[in-house]
């Protein structure tokens, strides 16, 4: 039987703390078993299980949930995947290629020939999905999705979640041209101007775009973080989600990140280097529950009309990016401001300034919504089955 991969890298693990995160382990785990027997299937409880810390803690136990968040009938789920045919096919060749490199995302010291049977079921499903849906257009960085369903729930189950997400969550990533990339990639900006207007303003300033975020959204974030444990979190919490919540948290990554970004050269290509290099111990749990109240006070519908008419410098390739980034754009302005600002501050012994209600809130979500989403969940997981993909419930 394959060994379960615990997540709870971001949960406390030692002494008292750690046996008060066992405890709340042992009753999140019987409550996820509850929902699942319950009739029918409390899918509600098991968004908010996904969301809330620690996920959904096992393989075992993703491997029953993820086919209920996706809604993916059981019939389905039983079906054996058929033989694929790779002479004659039109991705055949690009989805080797992309295989070939992705070593790294199986598990160090598995065995080369388990590791080689492996990346052949993952080439399989790949073009099985493509075959059954030609509406649908392969992309680099797919695989990176794919993989990381395989070696969760092995090729049949994987088979039959990729498919359903790739019409559903990934469906504008695999269009012919990536014009609805750039259009969910124009939601960063103005979600980081609403919480960090200075950010905002920096990056503006340094016209560094939105470029660095590009493998983040398309491979929800499996492409740019090394520990698996942290990869499959965050796909109980996308999961669980409404389909543009990766962006939400590619935001608040960002946001996380603002001394960083803010002593960085004001320089494109700078800060585009800067953000493109993703910290690896990011507080994730921390950055889940700050990217679901985001959502819920900043919601897509109030962000659409500003995320059409953005003026993104995503572009369709990262080549483009290279090319742009040969003119460099130095200003000292913005990061000259924010030492004028940081010395009055330290000089003034009677009055202290007051934050900005941008600046209060995001506090507020890193102090006081570091262990449950609370009533944010609850919205998160309420707009999630409003948008969840339309299939006969599980009777």
């Amino acid at each position: 039987m394959k060994k379960s991969r615990s997540v709870g890298a971001s949960s406390p693990v030692n002494g008292k703390q750690g046996t008060d995160w066992d405890t709340r382990r042992k009753r999140k785990s019987a409550d996820i078993t509850q929902a699942l027997n319950a009739s029918p299937v409390d899918v509600a409880a098991l968004r908010r299980m996904a969301i809330s810390e620690g996920g959904l803690l096992t393989d075992e136990i993703r491997s029953q949930v993820w086919p209920r968040l996706l809604n993916v009938a059981p019939h389905v789920l039983d079906q054996e995947p058929e033989t694929v045919e790779r002479e004659n096919n039109k991705d055949y060749n690009q989805v080797l290629l992309d295989v070939q490199r992705s070593l790294r995302r199986f598990p160090p010291g598995m065995p080369d020939e388990q590791r080689e049977g492996l990346q052949e079921e993952l080439i399989d499903i790949i073009l099985r999905v493509l075959k059954r849906n030609p509406q649908l257009h392969y992309y680099q960085g797919y695989h990176d999705i794919v993989v990381t369903f395989l070696l969760v729930l092995g090729e049949r189950l994987a088979t039959a979640l990729v498919e359903k997400l790739s019409t559903h969550h990934l469906r504008d990533f695999m269009d012919p041209t990536m014009d609805n990339t750039k259009h969910i990639l124009n939601y960063l900006m103005p979600i980081i101007e609403r919480v960090n207007p200075e950010v905002h303003d920096f990056m503006q300033q340094a016209e560094v775009g939105t470029v660095f975020a590009l493998s983040w959204l398309i491979t929800w974030f499996g492409h740019v973080l090394s520990d698996f444990r942290h990869v499959v979190r965050l796909y109980d919490f996308f999961l669980a989600c409404h389909p543009l919540m990766p962006i939400y948290f590619a935001a608040v990554i960002v946001l996380y990140r603002e001394e960083e970004v803010l002593e960085c050269e004001c320089d494109m290509a700078m800060v585009h280097h800067l953000l493109s290099q993703i910290p690896q111990d990011l507080p994730y749990e921390t950055l889940i529950s700050r990217a679901g109240d985001l959502f819920v006070q900043f919601p897509p519908s109030e962000l659409a009309r500003e995320a059409a008419s953005h003026d993104s410098m995503a572009s369709s390739t990262f080549k483009d990016f290279d090319l742009a980034s040969t003119q460099q754009r130095p200003d000292s302005v913005l990061r000259r401001r924010r030492r004028q600002k940081q010395a009055a501050l330290e000089n003034s012994v009677v009055t202290v300034a007051q934050p900005s209600a941008a600046r209060r809130f995001v506090r507020l979500a890193v102090m006081g919504l570091t262990v449950a989403l609370g009533a944010a969940a609850l919205a998160v997981v309420n707009t999630a089955l409003e948008w969840a993909p339309k299939l006969d419930l599980f009777p």
